[in-house]
């Protein structure tokens, strides 16, 4: 079992801790009981939304009578979730809710995103990711607009610069490329650097064009994250402007891989839309 990244070993973790609780015909009021967390905590520890102490993990495998292997192993996953993620230097520039999607990104071994209104933020330039933070209700202050720029670009390396780069597959609506966002010369940077992205081996860029007419992902964006690691299971991701939604149930996940299949089919790739 792999132990990097601390999101990934939080998710794995709180799986485990789960199933040994259920298994033990424990409920959430069982280690409310006990003292050992609330039940706010214990369901942030379970969905690996929070480090976990490694007393904590002790305690739990002790009161679901989890044999010393499965307590040293957890114990061990519980030091490793108290590692530091990159995103946590960027505090208060995003949401507390987004870091864990960078973690998840970032060890991903391929995503799939459908975006119809903005350019995904794995291929924005800085000018365009300055004048997306421009156009939000968040406070315009330099300081905050520049790490916000940066944590894009850093983002981005963590995907793209890995030993094993992520494989992307990323599909627009036609309106993303003529959205004025920063204006024209912005514009234009900005496509070019999505072309320079397509050309590359790990990354499938394609456009929707008007007249596909309906499709199926009219619903609005969704990005599916897929892991080698098998105790690691893929997720679809939905985004809202106050939160965010992880999706792991197989008949969802099964639903959004066909509606991101049918959209690939009646898409072209951004090379072709563009000549």
């Amino acid at each position: 079992m792999a132990l990097n990244g601390s999101t990934i070993v939080r998710r794995q973790l709180g799986r485990r801790l789960r199933h040994l609780r259920e298994g033990a015909g424990k409920t959430v009021a069982d280690v409310e009981a006990a003292k050992l967390a609330s039940a706010v905590k214990l369901w942030r520890i379970e969905n690996g939304k929070t480090r976990v102490k490694v007393a904590d993990a002790r305690a739990l495998c002790w009161l679901y009578g989890a044999d010393e292997p499965t307590t040293q192993i957890l114990m061990e996953m519980a030091a490793g979730s108290a590692q530091q993620g990159w995103w946590e230097d960027y505090d208060g520039v995003m949401p507390d809710w987004f870091g864990l999607y960078l973690g998840l990104e970032g060890q991903a071994a391929q995503i799939k995103v459908y975006e119809p209104e903005l350019v995904p933020g794995l291929f924005q330039t800085p000018e365009y990711a300055q004048a997306v933070y421009c156009t939000g209700i968040q406070p315009q202050d330099p300081t905050r607009q520049r790490r916000y720029v940066d944590m894009r670009m850093r983002r981005q390396r963590a995907v793209f610069q890995k030993t094993t780069p992520t494989q992307v597959g990323a599909i627009i609506s036609a309106g993303v490329l003529h959205r004025s966002v920063g204006g024209p010369a912005v514009m234009e940077t900005q496509i070019e650097r999505m072309r320079e992205m397509s050309r590359r081996d790990q990354v499938d860029l394609r456009v929707i064009t008007w007249d596909s007419g309906a499709h199926p992902a009219m619903l609005g964006a969704f990005t599916v994250l897929d892991f080698d690691d098998p105790d690691d299971p893929a997720v679809v991701y939905l985004e809202t402007h106050v939160g965010c939604q992880y999706l792991e149930q197989e008949s969802q996940l099964a639903e959004y891989r066909k509606v991101f299949s049918s959209i690939h089919r009646r898409s072209i790739s951004l090379e072709e839309y563009l000549s």
